[in-house]
């Protein structure tokens, strides 16, 4: 067995620490080659777990998972990490506004086991053409409505552009309705919530930078496809939709791209270094044909990425499944922007089409976290620097980030391999 020796630490100031973790994060983005290949932590229940707390106590519990998180960060010394907490301490939020399109730990799943998503159809086909006219009111009185137990009564809002000048004295009595009213206040309670969950993940972040670890993406965005698939026709829906209503699903995205371009460009704010994480989920191989991605999935993809760009933020896109037939395709942007990491595509083969181009991250599998040895982990490492390390580009990370079921020794391993091949 690979000798299980202690992690290297750095003996930089936190200050200068931070600055070089940075700087080697920006020169491997830009494909250059930076002292080693850095290693990025993601991650959602694993370090909770490790620390004794049951996914649902990590659920409600900011300052534990907090902790757990702090110490896996000074043990494993990554060049960047992903911030926990808004993936994780949502039990309160979630419980207050009874939504629907999730189980949760305690809630629909055991107490220890992750979240799982819930492939539902919140708006039917027939309804395209009012959410194309008005966006904002049928989310109001539709989707919101079907989405959350505790917002059913918004269904009776009225449409607001009938009320102008004084007659919107008219329109405040719907707010009087009491149904309207409860649904309000637990907008209003799940908001406090939300906002002191954002407190402590800003100063968590806060006090991790201080000690020389920088935080890594700083907001989220869709695939135009995936939030009509994901959050609204659901993915039978979508699928008959690009035969059936094909010119309404190409609408509905160029509608949706509207909003995640102007959601991720706010959250932006005065931050130097702002990656968007996009995890996209129907663009992959055994989806949708050549022709169906080329129309419907990278135009109004692509689109968001530039956008981005141009707003001078860092697309960091997680290509889920295996995309080994996409990557001539998704080449097509411009070098040195933008992170793709990859799940299973094979990573040799990505760094050969797109080495000159993207910067690539992954792909340790989740099954080798979960059930290999250290010294599986040693080989694979070392495989995976031999075809991806040359030339840069290159970040270490889990196929799926850090599975809340991985070893402690396989992570140890997985970060020390990197200490040991990757070098430059």
């Amino acid at each position: 067995m690979m000798d299980q020796t202690v992690l290297d630490r750095t003996d930089m100031d936190p200050k200068a620490a931070y600055d070089a973790r940075v700087q080697r994060m920006r020169d491997v983005i830009a494909l250059k080659e930076p002292d080693h290949v850095p290693v990025y932590l993601s991650w959602r229940f694993w370090q909770a777990r490790h620390h004794g707390m049951t996914c649902e106590e990590a659920m409600y519990d900011a300052d534990g998972l907090s902790a757990a998180t702090k110490a896996q960060i000074l043990e494993f010394e990554p060049d960047c990490y992903q911030l926990p907490h808004n993936q994780v301490v949502l039990g309160a939020p979630l419980e207050t506004l009874g939504i629907k399109a999730l189980k949760w730990p305690g809630h629909g799943v055991p107490n220890d086991v992750s979240y799982q998503y819930l492939d539902m159809e919140f708006m039917p086909a027939s309804e395209y053409d009012e959410y194309l006219s008005d966006p904002t009111g049928f989310t109001l009185r539709k989707y919101l409505p079907r989405i959350a137990d505790a917002l059913e009564p918004l269904d009776v809002l009225p449409d607001f552009p009938a009320f102008y000048h004084t007659r919107v004295l008219n329109l405040a009595r719907s707010f009087a309705d009491p149904g309207v009213i409860k649904a309000l206040q637990a907008l209003a309670k799940a908001g406090e919530q939300m906002a002191e969950i954002g407190g402590k993940a800003r100063d968590f972040a806060a006090e991790m930078a201080a000690l020389g670890y920088p935080l890594f993406n700083v907001a989220g965005a869709s695939a135009p496809f995936d939030q009509v698939a994901d959050y609204m026709r659901g993915s039978k829906g979508a699928m008959l939709d690009m035969f059936r209503h094909k010119d309404k699903l190409l609408a509905a995205m160029e509608q949706a791209k509207k909003y995640i371009i102007a959601s991720a460009v706010a959250a932006k704010g005065d931050k130097e270094d702002a990656h968007v994480f996009m995890p996209l989920h129907w663009g992959l191989d055994g989806f949708m044909s050549e022709e169906q991605f080329k129309t419907f999935y990278w135009p109004q993809l692509k689109d968001v990425m530039m956008a981005l760009i141009e707003a001078d933020m860092t697309p960091y896109i997680f290509w889920e499944g295996n995309c080994n037939s996409r990557l001539e395709i998704i080449g097509d942007m411009p070098a040195g922007k933008c992170i793709y990491k990859f799940e299973s595509t094979d990573m040799k083969l990505a760094k050969d089409v797109l080495g000159d181009t993207i910067c690539i991250q992954g792909n340790i599998p989740a099954s080798l976290l979960i059930t290999g040895t250290p010294d599986d982990m040693d080989a694979y490492c070392k495989n995976l620097f031999e075809g991806c390390k040359p030339g840069g580009g290159f970040i270490l990370d889990g196929a799926c980030g850090i599975p809340d079921e991985s070893k402690y020794e396989c992570v140890v391993a997985m970060v020390e391999a990197c200490r040991k091949y990757g070098q430059y």
